[in-house]
């Protein structure tokens, strides 16, 4: 890796071939591969080790399927084979990381270095991507992260999306663990840098919740070193105590309550997330538009999103405050974020033919899941049910955490059903601390436990809900999307 906050090429020690060679292949097959599987041909095919695979063992066959070449690590077998397509590097990650570097920093617009935006966060980091990327697309071709590439081998080939098009990047970027960050920033080289919120997630690897602050804010080094720029929430006192903790760092301020924005009341007609900005009259471009309301002289764009939750409020400030940083008028942004859609099973609100669903089942963690349960509660339905997949990677304080989810949401006007192991040891904790063996909510409703989402999916094929509101959400190693069938 390169020393962090210089934007300039650099090479794993013991490569064969510069980056700067293996730039020129890139070049001309337009294109990178890391699965022989998906080869169609022309690509330039990495072949990459991971805990349960070796791409080496692939590399000869991803040739054979098409691939142009194959960047293979010198000791594998498939580097002893006599082939000029055949282009062995001491490490291959190291080598996928240095030319994606390396084609950011060629990429110029108008004369100009490419502008990559750089974002993570516990919670929200892929909805604020996209929002951002919605809103920015209004004048720009955007390239942007896809799924949640987010991690040493999804930030690399994420930048080396970037094309001829390409006018501004946003790059989202995941940590499990200490240095991870450091380690993305160091090759997305990003002028700009977003952090969501910090929360509880992958304490596991983090240690704390002090770990997960100073690991995000990994992100804030880089951008104070560089002296570019970094969009904060200044209604989170998290963020605005890592950003005194930088007096150097250069701030773009956002937020629902410092920028006096109202989030508007939900109701069973309208259950999304509803909000009103107030704006300057010169930040409205033309005329009035859609969502536009006036008040006492002053101005205010509406904006009714598709998003449900009002802890989405933060995403979609975030999404204007870049836009506005790039010229993106509060009008028009608000007109891209009515128009964007959730999918993936995140914040997504799905009415079936029995009943209406609050899908967050992309990933969650203990912040997550009470965001999650406190917007729950102000739906408003005749009859409610939460189901909780477990909140994974939490380490020793998995039980206590699970403990504290599952009380909450005991105390709901709904039913209960919650799956996986840690929430089976946070149940017996609930039930002994109470002296009862029933499995009865706080509130007096149901409170099921189940071993797994499969076991809950097959309950409830036998004991179909009807007329109800159900939140369903859990960490994505517990696949609480597989009882969305049978509801």
């Amino acid at each position: 890796m390169i020393p962090q906050g210089e934007k300039e090429d650099s090479e794993a020690p013991g490569n064969s071939m510069e980056t700067s060679e293996i730039y020129k292949i890139f070049k001309e097959c337009g294109s990178v591969e890391t699965d022989s599987r998906k080869i169609r041909g022309g690509e330039l095919f990495f072949a990459l080790k991971g805990e349960n695979f070796d791409g080496n063992e692939f590399a000869l066959k991803a040739l054979e399927a098409g691939a142009a070449y194959a960047v293979v690590a010198a000791d594998s077998t498939a580097a002893s084979v006599d082939s000029q397509r055949i282009i062995p590097v001491h490490d291959t990650l190291s080598a996928l990381q240095d030319l994606a570097r390396y084609h950011r920093s060629m990429t110029f617009v108008d004369g100009r270095p490419l502008p990559v935006i750089g974002l993570t966060g516990t919670n929200g980091k892929t909805t604020t991507k996209e929002l951002i990327k919605a809103v920015l697309s209004v004048r720009y071709n955007v390239t942007a992260t896809e799924g949640n590439l987010n991690n040493s081998i999804g930030v690399p080939l994420s930048l080396l999306k970037i094309n001829h098009d390409t006018q501004i990047a946003v790059i989202e970027m995941g940590a499990s663990h200490p240095g991870d960050i450091a380690e993305l920033v160091s090759v997305a080289l990003p002028d700009y840098g977003l952090i969501t919120n910090v929360g509880k997630a992958h304490l596991e690897g983090f240690g704390s919740f002090e770990g997960v602050m100073k690991a995000k804010g990994e992100l804030y080094d880089y951008i104070q070193r560089t002296a570019d720029k970094v969009f904060i929430n200044v209604d989170n006192p998290y963020l605005c105590r890592m950003a005194s903790e930088r007096p150097d760092l250069r701030t773009v301020p956002y937020g629902v309550s410092c920028q006096h924005a109202e989030i508007l009341p939900v109701t069973p007609s309208q259950p999304f997330l509803r909000m009103r900005i107030p704006v300057a009259a010169e930040s409205l471009s033309g005329e009035p538009g859609p969502g536009t309301s006036f008040s006492d002289g002053s101005r205010a764009v509406e904006i009714d999103t598709s998003l449900v939750g009002a802890y989405n409020a933060d995403n979609v400030m975030a999404a204007i405050a870049v836009g506005k940083e790039f010229g993106v008028s509060v009008q028009e942004a608000a007109e891209a974020i009515r128009a964007y859609r959730p999918s993936d099973s995140r914040s997504q609100m799905v009415r079936t033919m029995s009943n209406v669903l609050v899908v967050d089942a992309y990933n969650a963690n203990p912040s997550s899941m009470m965001a999650a349960l406190s917007n729950f509660r102000s739906m408003s339905a005749a009859h409610k049910a939460v189901m909780l997949g477990d909140m994974l990677e939490l380490g020793k304080d998995s039980v206590n955490e699970h403990l504290s989810v599952l009380r909450e949401a005991s105390l709901m006007d709904a039913d209960v059903y919650v799956a996986g192991n840690e929430f089976g040891r946070a149940m017996d904790i609930l039930l002994a601390d109470r002296g009862t063996s029933r499995l009865t909510a706080a509130s007096g409703h149901g409170l099921m436990h189940f071993a797994s989402s499969d076991a809950l999916a097959e309950w409830l094929g036998k004991h179909p809900l009807e007329n109800t509101l159900v939140l369903v959400k859990g960490s994505r190693g517990t696949r609480m999307e597989k009882v969305l069938p049978y509801l």
